[in-house]
C-alpha cells in the first residue's frame, strides 16, 4: 500500500497529538480565562504551548520524510503546512489546533457519514471555543470594547458561528476582527459540512428503500418463473398419458398464468 510506512507512523502518533493538543489548549486558555494568573505561570504556558508547537512541526516533518509523492503530500496538507507558518499574533495560536482535525479524521469511520460526525462535533466545539478566547484575548484590553469576559465570548462566536449574528457583541480590534472572519468561513463550512450529511444519509436510505423493492420483485418473479415451469412439466406429463379434456384445461391454468 502507498506511503504505508508514513500511515503507520500516523496510528502511533494518533493519541499523542491528540493529548498534545489539549494541553496546547489548556496552555492558551489558562492565561485568558485567568488575566490575574501570576507572570511565573505565564511564562510555563507559554513554553508550554510553543513545545506543543515544536512536536506538531516535527510530525509534520516527518509525516513529509516518510511520504512514498512528497509533493501531493504537501498539496493535499496545505492547512498543515499554513499552520505551522503561522504568525506570532497570540490570538491567531490557537489556529495550530487545527491539527487535532486531522488526527480526528485518522480516527473516523472510512465512510462518509463517519467523517462527517467527527468533523462536525469536533470542529464545531473547537471553532467556537477557542474563537471565543481569541476574541476576548484581543478585545479585553480596548477600552471601547463590548466583549469583556468569557461568555460575552462564546455568545458572540456561537451567534457568529451559526450566520445568526444578532450584533449585540461584536469585535473592535483588527485582530478581533480578523478572528470573526476566519469564524464566519468556518461557519459557512460546517454549515456545508452538515448540510452534504444529510444529503449523503438521504441517498443512502432511498438506496436502501430501493434495494428492498428490487429484491423483493426479483422473489416474486422467481416463485412466479417457478410456478410456471411447473405447470408446463405437468401439462407435458399429461400430454402423454391423459385426455385431450384434461390436456385443454392444464394449457389454458397455464396460459392464464403466462397472461397474468
Amino acid at each position: 500500500m502507498e506511503d504505508h510506512r508514513r500511515r503507520a507512523w500516523e496510528a502511533r502518533m494518533e493519541w499523542p497529538l491528540t493529548a498534545l493538543a489539549v494541553v496546547f489548549l489548556a496552555a492558551y486558555a489558562l492565561p485568558i480565562l485567568r488575566p490575574d494568573l501570576a507572570s511565573g505561570w505565564r511564562s510555563v504556558c507559554s513554553a508550554v504551548s510553543w513545545c506543543v508547537w515544536v512536536a506538531f512541526v516535527a510530525d509534520y516533518c516527518v509525516r513529509l520524510v516518510l511520504s512514498e509523492r512528497r509533493g501531493k503530500f504537501v498539496v493535499t496538507h496545505v492547512v498543515d503546512l499554513v499552520v505551522m507558518a503561522l504568525p506570532l499574533l497570540r490570538p491567531l495560536r490557537m489556529l495550530r489546533l487545527l491539527t487535532l482535525l486531522d488526527v480526528l479524521n485518522r480516527r473516523a469511520s472510512s465512510s462518509l457519514r463517519g467523517r462527517v460526525a467527527v468533523y462536525a462535533a469536533g470542529a464545531t466545539t473547537l471553532i467556537v471555543f477557542c474563537s471565543a478566547l481569541a476574541v476576548l484575548d484581543a478585545e479585553r484590553k480596548n477600552p471601547d470594547a463590548n466583549i469583556t469576559d468569557f461568555s460575552d465570548a462564546v455568545w458572540w462566536a456561537a451567534t457568529t458561528v451559526t450566520t445568526v449574528g444578532y450584533g449585540d457583541r461584536f469585535p473592535m480590534t483588527g485582530t478581533g476582527r480578523l478572528v470573526a472572519i476566519l469564524l464566519m468561513l468556518g461557519g459557512i463550512a460546517l454549515l456545508g459540512i452538515v448540510t452534504a450529511g444529510l444529503a449523503s444519509w438521504l441517498l443512502d436510505r432511498i438506496r436502501e428503500v430501493e434495494s428492498e423493492t428490487q429484491a423483493a420483485t426479483r422473489r416474486d418473479l422467481a416463485g412466479l418463473t417457478a410456478e410456471l415451469h411447473a405447470l408446463r412439466r405437468e401439462v407435458e406429463r399429461l400430454s402423454t398419458s391423459a385426455s385431450p379434456v384434461e390436456v385443454g384445461r392444464a394449457d389454458r391454468q397455464a396460459g392464464h398464468l403466462d397472461g397474468s
